[in-house]
């Protein structure tokens, strides 16, 4: 039983905040739910007298506790292999000329049979980061430059954080484990984050925790005689201003003096990481006409592609500068984390997909390779875009029943439009006390009399009762009111178009997990290849988009398809497995091929999010697996779902 195991748990019942069954922890986790309770008993032992999760008939919950055991529970076993692991590697970086197997396996009390299997995981982990293990004997070496070498600590530090998480607590328990000094990561942090600020630049608070990691990391390797070489030229101006910023810090907060290579190197990464490109008062950078040009054309197409309105020059400039700094990072190998991927794909999956799009094209342009935290950048970028459209889109009508007294309708009129003019449009008000209720057509009734009995199929949700004078209790049940009718006319919406999209010979019960998601892609693909929908171009394309980013966009469920509209219709090949299925890295019950077809564009976002969102919701997902033998079952439940 491993901590790690333990730690995952936590993780995932803290992040849901909610009730979740032991089959769903185990389901993500790959393991029974035995298993599960195993970890949730050991847990909870971690710190006597402390429940961190609940148990009950629902499931198991985190408790308030959960943040603090999870934190004094994260250093390593020692003695573990994980702790061997670490040891290893520390003394491969700390030793230029290298380590004999016979002496380090005496040190660390281990066979030197075991050794050799730590040094072939070290070597896997070795694996696209520039450097290599060279063996002369028993002498084994670690071969690389002093930059790759910090990559690649900085890469395994970032391994140690508990999923999902990306704060100064974690940071300071991934650096402890791999030996790096982190007492002084949040004071730096700070007065990184302060000093920018005076300097009248924007920053990304989410990336100056990273640097802060790769400063402490420089300053541990300069300590140790490991220093940059200094950089030949006169740096420009901004970039030797941040370089004296970060060596007067890195002097302050960690007591070491860092050379003019380490400063200028760390000034970049400030420069492309934390410092969002156009500060409030030096002009915005100069952006290279090669990426500017491949910034628009990628745009211009992905707004074609998805009928999203994105296409504008402010926007099209901005991401420029974005991309300007990605492809330095590119360059660096020095990715950007996003704390925030996981939640914009599963929250916002047509949102993340446009950005996968422009991700895509960018990628092979500008020859760099996109990361998933970094397209979940550009995916901040789109949605910032798109959120004033899409709140004008869910804006709902609402009609005041309010008989007239005085000025008493005019009151509550204004007191609605101030509490809830974001969200709810007041299209009329009606101040009789016997109003024709079968002609007020708005999406929502807001009335201050009790309304007659409703007639058969009139929908409940619509109508809610308020007080002459508006309460705080009166906004929350509009509100609630609001959301439920949003979310029926969403998923209204894909109840219609169900019956057009799903085919009786496109579905498959017991997908063959040993396939991986490649092979999955393949099956599902080929039942749709039988009907003539796509053909063999369209599954190769699927597979490429899957490689660019997983489309395990919620704990169930992955949606692949490609990033071209190519089918002759759309349709959709529905996949399930009582058995969780390894896609990413994620674990899902149910994979939804789709293939859009040119003519169903406008049905993309429809169909897309809102089968997200069904899959999105535990319970359901869970009773669609069970109850979705057949196409025809898996339909009726999903009709049933939706309707609620």
């Amino acid at each position: 039983m491993t901590r790690r195991r333990q730690d995952r748990v936590l993780g995932i019942l803290i992040r849901r905040g909610e009730w979740v069954t032991a089959a769903t922890l185990a389901d993500q986790l790959g393991v029974t739910p035995r298993s599960v309770r195993t970890y949730v008993t050991a847990a909870n032992a971690r710190v006597p007298g402390t429940e961190a999760i609940e148990s009950g008939p629902a499931g198991y919950r985190a408790t308030s506790a959960a943040p603090a055991v999870l934190r004094a529970g994260a250093e390593a076993d020692p003695g573990t292999p994980r702790e061997r692991l670490h040891a290893l590697v520390r003394a491969l970086l700390d030793q230029p000329d290298g380590i004999d197997v016979y002496d380090t396996a005496d040190r660390m009390h281990v066979s030197s049979a075991t050794l050799e299997a730590d040094l072939g995981r070290v070597r896997a982990l070795l694996g696209g980061s520039d450097l290599a293990l060279e063996r002369a004997g028993s002498r084994i070496r670690l071969e690389g430059s002093e930059l790759a070498q910090r990559r690649f600590v900085s890469r395994l530090a970032h391994d140690e954080m508990e999923e999902g998480a990306f704060d100064l607590a974690a940071l300071r328990r991934a650096a402890d484990a791999m030996a790096i000094p982190s007492e002084a990561l949040g004071a730096f942090k700070s007065d990184l984050v302060a000093r920018l600020g005076e300097l009248g630049y924007f920053v990304n608070e989410f990336a100056a925790a990273d640097v802060a990691l790769h400063v402490a990391i420089a300053a541990d390797r300069v300590a140790q005689g490991r220093a940059l070489e200094a950089v030949h030229g006169e740096p420009e101006p901004v970039r030797a201003r941040f370089a004296e910023v970060v060596g007067e810090l890195t002097s302050r907060h960690f007591g070491v003096e860092l050379g003019q290579g380490d400063r200028l190197h760390l000034a970049a990464l400030v420069l492309t990481r934390v410092v969002v490109p156009g500060s409030r008062e030096e002009p915005a950078a100069r952006v290279d006409p090669q990426i500017a040009a491949a910034v628009r054309t990628a745009v211009e197409r992905a707004a074609a592609s998805y009928l999203v309105d994105i296409a504008h020059d402010d926007f099209v400039e901005r991401l420029s500068l974005h991309v300007q700094n990605l492809v330095h990072r590119a360059r660096e190998q020095a990715w950007s984390r996003n704390p925030l991927t996981r939640t914009l794909k599963s929250a916002y999956p047509m949102i993340f997909d446009v950005a996968v799009s422009i991700a895509s094209e960018l990628a092979v342009t500008l020859g760099v390779p996109i990361h998933d935290d970094e397209i979940a950048y550009i995916a901040m970028h789109v949605g910032g875009r798109l959120e004033r459209s899409r709140r004008a889109e869910t804006m709902l009508t609402a009609t005041i029943v309010c008989p007239g007294y005085y000025e008493l309708h005019e009151l509550l009129r204004s007191s609605v439009d101030r509490s809830l003019g974001r969200s709810i449009e007041v299209i009329g008000v009606e101040t009789r006390v016997d109003p024709d209720w079968t002609a007020i057509d708005s999406d929502l009734v807001l009335t201050t009399i009790e309304p007659p009995v409703l007639s058969a199929g009139t929908s409940p949700d619509r109508i809610v009762r308020i007080q002459p004078f508006l309460t705080d209790a009166d906004v929350e049940r509009v509100a609630a009111a609001a959301s439920r009718v949003r979310r029926s006319r969403r998923l209204g919406r894909l109840r219609a178009e169900l019956a057009r999209y799903f085919s009786p010979g496109a579905f498959l019960r017991g997908m063959d997990a040993s396939r991986g998601e490649e092979g999955i892609i393949r099956d599902l693909g080929a039942l749709l290849v039988t009907q003539g929908v796509i053909d063999e171009e369209y599954v190769a394309s699927t597979i490429e988009r899957e490689r660019l980013s997983s489309t395990a966009f919620t704990e169930t469920l992955a949606v692949p398809h490609a990033l071209r509209m190519t089918a002759t219709r759309t349709a959709i090949a529905i996949g399930i497995s009582d058995q969780p299925v390894r896609w990413g890295d994620r674990r899902v019950h149910v994979v939804a091929l789709v293939a859009f077809s040119e003519n169903d564009r406008a049905a993309f976002q429809t169909v897309f999010e809102q089968l997200v969102e069904v899959f999105g919701e535990p319970d359901s997902a869970q009773r669609l697996v069970r109850r979705g033998v057949d196409l025809s079952s898996f339909l009726d439940e999903l009709a049933a779902v939706i309707d609620g």
